[in-house]
């Protein structure tokens, strides 16, 4: 799981300040105010892990990634090719990390990894994006242990690196003075780095805990595809629902014999059972079923029953909320454990009580239980709805969520450069800092209302009393 994020010089983010990531963390803010460039940066993270070519060090986006950002410019914060984006991330590692000098024998542990890198654009001749540092911590929760930083040297046109990890004593092989020259990706170590040293093979260790963190992460974005009549089903499990839920139907069909339990002590249900149960709880439909059409045909459809009916209808057939909402639910539970999502408006096309109930199932999601064990999900959401935000501050003021596992931000446009601000969240679930305008001048709208009902009315006396 993620713990800390933070971005400097990314798009419209000069510096995010430091983004306390929990379980449940959510972004809000008006259109255009930078919060979906949080999710994209962290996105095109996994797509460079995920990219063939080692040598790239960010890789924007091709034509079937989640998502697509440009060049160097395009993506630096105010097109400014001079400045380097800098960022910095920790995450909780699913086991202890031990790492040993061969030479020392001295041991380093922790169960935390905090990276740092800063990326820029060669000089004029060279044109090409190279990590100008990175650094590695691992921590524990007494204190920083076994910090590893590697540098660029500043030789003109022949980039260097230097490591060093003191205390942990680096020893140079013999007939390898010289420096390497490359990194992998933005974050990784080369075979020739760590054939320079004698006691370099921890190097590669790192390297799999960032790609391990990345690969758990899971996209989905605002706009899912629409209902269809049939779907195939070809026998395989996917990774996930897809950017667009294209994949939700078969993820159901692959988790069949998969029993989900939305918290301790709660009663395990089957996978198809269970995701039923949260669109009846959203108060979506009475009962839902994927079912084949025939023995002999690999192609199934996907039958509800809407609320007060006894009638099945095939999905197209309900409301477009139910065929928007079914991802978002499928994705939350069928992630592997451990799993990072992130979502864009997970509330789209649904109605204001459904955005409501969508929270509770949130909170299902990020207790929820696999084979009596906890899933330890984290979700990452960018959202326009207070709806959603009230029941989660109603759930934190009854219990039935720690505040600790809520963190909030608004992106804040009316500051220049934009500021991303923590909502300071209580234990009976008040914001203490509500920012101006959050959801709209809803005040300013009952108080204009309340005036304009008492013009009317005073016009409409008036005329009464001429027509007398």
């Amino acid at each position: 799981m993620l713990n800390q994020l933070r971005i400097r010089n990314f798009k419209s983010w000069q510096d995010t300040g430091c983004i306390r990531m929990a379980p449940i963390t959510l972004f809000f803010g008006a259109n255009s105010s930078g919060k979906s460039s949080i999710g994209q940066f962290l996105l095109m993270l996994k797509q460079t892990i995920e990219s063939p070519d080692r040598k790239a060090v960010f890789y924007p986006g091709g034509r079937n990634s989640a998502v697509q950002l440009g060049s160097y410019q395009e993506m630096v914060f105010r097109r400014n090719p001079n400045k380097k984006i800098t960022f910095e991330y920790q995450w909780s590692l699913p086991k202890d990390m031990e790492i040993g000098d061969p030479l020392s024998d001295d041991v380093f542990s922790g169960d935390k990894l905090h990276f740092s890198a800063e990326v820029e654009r060669g000089n004029a001749a060279r044109h090409l994006i190279q990590v100008a540092k990175l650094k590695y911590c691992l921590l524990d929760d007494r204190a920083k242990h076994f910090p590893l930083s590697v540098e660029l040297s500043r030789k003109p046109d022949k980039p260097e690196y230097e490591a060093s990890a003191l205390p942990y004593n680096l020893v140079r092989k013999q007939g390898r003075a010289w420096a390497f020259k490359d990194v992998i990706r933005f974050y990784g170590f080369s075979n020739e780095a760590v054939a320079r040293y004698q006691n370099a093979d921890f190097m590669q260790e790192l390297n799999l805990a960032q790609e391990k963190l990345f690969n758990s992460l899971y996209y989905l974005g605002p706009l899912r595809r629409k209902a269809e009549r049939l779907y195939k089903w070809s026998g395989s499990a996917p990774e996930s629902v897809g950017y667009e839920g294209e994949n939700t139907v078969a993820a159901i069909l692959a988790a069949r014999d998969r029993k989900i339990s939305p918290g301790y002590k709660q009663h395990a249900r089957p996978f198809e059972e269970f995701i039923a149960g949260q669109l009846k709880k959203m108060k979506l439909i009475d009962a839902f079923q994927v079912k084949p059409i025939s023995a002999q045909r690999q192609e199934y459809e996907v039958q509800v029953r809407a609320k007060g009916s006894k009638d099945w209808v095939d999905l197209p057939d309900v409301g477009f909320g139910v065929s928007q909402a079914l991802p978002v639910l499928a994705q939350c539970f069928y992630a592997p454990p451990g799993a990072i999502i992130l979502m864009e408006q997970p509330e789209i096309h649904l109605h204001p009580s459904a955005q409501s109930a969508l929270a509770d199932v949130m909170i299902d999601a990020i207790g929820s239980r696999e084979n009596r064990k906890e899933r330890g999900i984290q979700l990452i959401i960018e959202s326009h709805s207070e709806h959603f935000l009230r029941r989660l501050q109603r759930r934190i003021a009854e219990g039935h969520v720690l505040k600790e596992k809520v963190s909030a931000y608004f992106a804040n446009i009316t500051r220049t450069p934009a500021t991303l601000e923590p909502l300071d969240i209580d234990d009976y679930g008040n914001i203490k800092n509500w920012p101006e305008d959050f959801f709209g001048d809803e005040m300013g709208d009952i108080i204009e209302q309340s005036k304009a009902a008492i013009e009317a009315r005073g016009q409409n006396a008036k005329k009464s009393r001429q027509r007398k």
